[in-house]
């Protein structure tokens, strides 16, 4: 089976993860602080706070930006579950904004018009969780001016997106948002087993995020409320999580990153590749917007016969060729549905969904397993 997306282990990364089971920190030890610290420089955000999943960064993301009942949180339709979750963790409603019928990112006409009805109706969101779907960049320039109009905060979910630039800037750092949140799964552009980070220039949010990773703890005296009563000392002052990554996991992140340049670099020439044989096939390639650069973590292609993506969906895993679709609709879940949400809110985010279909692309991705995905995706669209 050709996977759609795989990890890269070499032995650099190995012997990282044994040197940390030889030392005496497994957890809460110096390779978390150093994760952070190398995620730091390499995006230019201030500040970064590692969880134990991206899923965990979102929640806490949430809570650093005070999300609570009775606000609400608007995120993309077209993104993995989590991405509207959190907000519900936190007691907030959730709403959608449809997306670039090109892209399958935020549309930001489509927040515009959305945010001048919920002006008129005292409906604001609190928090916009901007999607960068694929690594693409969504058009933070103009998301981040709506937010200064309006008044709302922005977290920017790049789970893909780890080595990818909008406007000149790495995401991550945070340039056009309040918080940053990138996942490091097995199939993401580099992995840490399981983990995510969140990145801040904010050194208060910050603060609050290291705290909601970790019970809602402080242990510096100058947080403390009560007397400091020795070095063994601390307080809880917020219901938090054991959100907290382990050595293990972040010396494999430390690990990876030392490679993820060359990880994009090799992602974006079997893009290339991809785009170059496609160019008569019934079919368009998901594109980032002019001027960015994307960390391609998914090579997504748009069908213009739509009505055959089932049909070429299980031809092609017959053939061993593991394609998949990214996403459903989050508000098209039964659990949505039961919160009021239809079909038909979201027109351009259904639509998108009827035609898109995810290809193999990962490093190791072999130019003979690359042709022969391209040679069967061919035949089925002859």
């Amino acid at each position: 089976m050709i996977p759609y997306g795989r990890q890269d282990i070499n032995q650099q990364d190995v012997d990282a993860v044994v040197e940390v089971l030889s030392s005496n920190w497994l957890t809460q030890g110096p390779k978390v602080p150093a994760f952070e610290q190398g995620v730091c420089n390499y995006t230019g955000a201030k500040f970064a706070v590692a969880v134990n999943s991206a899923t965990s960064a979102l929640h806490i993301a949430c809570l650093a930006l005070g999300v609570g009942p009775g606000d609400r949180v608007w995120t993309s339709p077209i993104t993995f579950v989590a991405s509207a979750n959190c907000a519900l963790y936190c007691g907030a409603e959730v709403d959608f904004v449809d997306v670039d019928p090109n892209t399958g990112n935020m549309s930001p006409e489509a927040l515009r018009i959305k945010l001048i009805q919920a002006k008129s109706q005292g409906t604001l969101p609190k928090v916009v969780i901007a999607v960068h779907l694929c690594g693409h960049s969504c058009d933070m320039a103009a998301i981040s001016a709506l937010s200064d109009e309006y008044g709302f905060k922005i977290i920017e979910d790049a789970a893909h997106a780890i080595g990818s630039r909008h406007g000149g800037h790495r995401l991550g750092s945070c340039h056009y948002s309040d918080i940053t949140v990138f996942s490091f799964h097995p199939v993401k552009v580099i992995t840490s087993a399981e983990g995510g980070m969140a990145t801040t220039n904010c050194a208060d949010i910050a603060a609050k995020l290291v705290a909601y990773r970790s019970h809602g703890i402080v242990k510096s005296p100058d947080e403390m409320v009560r007397p400091d009563e020795g070095g063994w000392y601390y307080e809880q002052h917020d219901l938090g999580f054991n959100y907290r990554m382990t050595d293990l996991h972040a010396a494999l992140g430390l690990s990876q990153l030392s490679r993820l340049e060359h990880f994009v670099t090799e992602r974006n020439r079997l893009a290339v590749i991809y785009d170059s044989k496609f160019s008569d096939l019934p079919l368009t390639p998901v594109d980032p917007l002019p001027g960015s650069e994307s960390a391609r973590h998914l090579y997504m292609i748009r069908l213009h016969q739509s009505e055959r993506r089932r049909e070429i969906f299980d031809t092609l895993r017959a053939k061993g060729i593991q394609v998949h679709v990214h996403y459903f609709p989050v508000h098209l879940n039964p659990y949505y549905l039961e919160r009021g949400f239809k079909e038909g809110d979201l027109v351009h985010a259904e639509a998108f969904y009827q035609e898109i279909l995810t290809l193999p692309l990962y490093p190791a991705l072999t130019a003979s397993d690359q042709q022969r995905v391209i040679d069967e995706l061919a035949t089925c669209l002859a």
